[in-house]
Formats: structure tokens, sequence, C-alpha cells
């Protein structure tokens, strides 16, 4: 080699040339951004039966026809505390309509505390407890609490969120699951 320091430069500058267009790629791409949006997103809701405080099971078979917001929380959870009078609300709103359903899954909670909490804050669509977990983790496969799915009649998952809802948010879930918005 008759210039060595020019083929280290050259190979310098093209290892260079490789990670700027490597980064020029990714720029603006948040790596957060795939854990914010669920897999199941456009497929079919997984199968899932959790028995409601009142004793009513309920089921992904017994709800297919319905639009349904599936709400993930527990008693001890800050975000969940913070969303919890924009559920009271939208359930409040939508109690009687037949076609629209609003379930509350504890995750990771105690029969008692899941008890009490829904006693006390009057969750008229909380279950019972979700019995080792297979809704949350098995079948929706969560990353924590709060998290909110919206299931079209079609049993389709067409929105979720991970963190505390928002009227707003719900109100758009709902939509899109009937194909309004």
């Amino acid at each position: 080699m008759k210039y060595p320091f020019r083929w280290i430069a050259l190979v310098a500058a093209a290892g260079a040339a490789v990670l700027g267009v490597v980064l020029a790629l990714n720029v603006g791409s948040d790596p957060r951004a795939d854990a914010e949006v669920s897999a199941l997103l456009g497929k079919p809701a997984p199968e899932w039966r959790v028995t409601l405080l009142d004793g009513t099971e309920v089921s992904s078979e017994s709800l297919v026809g319905k639009t349904v917001l599936v709400n993930f929380w527990n008693s001890w959870c800050i975000p969940c505390r913070e969303e919890l009078p924009v559920l009271q609300q939208w359930y409040a709103r939508h109690a009687d309509d037949p076609d629209v359903v609003l379930v509350g899954i504890p995750r990771d909670d105690t029969v008692g505390a899941i008890r009490r909490a829904a006693r006390e804050d009057e969750m008229g669509w909380a279950a019972r407890q979700d019995a080792d977990a297979e809704a949350a983790t098995l079948a929706f496969g969560t990353r924590g609490q709060p998290e909110t799915y919206a299931i079209g009649p079609d049993g389709v998952i067409v929105g979720s969120l991970y963190g505390p809802v928002t009227m707003k948010v719900l109100d758009q879930m709902v939509a899109r699951a009937q194909g309004v918005g």
C-alpha cells in the first residue's frame, strides 16, 4: 500500500456515510411508538371470558354484534383513578344502549379490592376478577393499566389506548367501531 492513510480515511468516510444513511432513515421514528400501538389493531379480538360483579358471565362470543369497549384497570393504579370520572360519565350516557358495552377487567388486583372499588365508585361495568390474568395478559397481551380496546360489532379490534382515556377518545373509538368515524 502506497498511501495507507488515504485508505484508512476512505474506509472511515464510507463507514460514516453508511451510518449517516441509517440515521437519516430513522429520524422521526420514535422507538416507543411501537409500544404505544397494539399489535391487535385490525385483527379479530381474542377470545376471553369474565364474570361481572353481578354474576353475569360475559365473553367475546356473547358480545358479537355489539360495540365493545374493554378497559383494563386496577384499584391501586393512579392513572386508572384519574380516568375513572370519564368512564363513569361515559357509562352513564351509554348504560341503556343495548348495542354498546363497556367491560372493565381488573388486572393484577385482589377480589376484595376489586369489589370495594367497584362498589365505592359505582362501576357497574366491572368484572369480578381476571382469573389467572387470562384476558389481560394471555388474550390481549396488555402491558399495564389502564389500557382500553374498542371492538367493532364484527369482532375486530379497531382502537386501543395505553394510558388514561378521555371522553373524546372513547367517543372516537366507538364511532370507529360502528363505522361512523
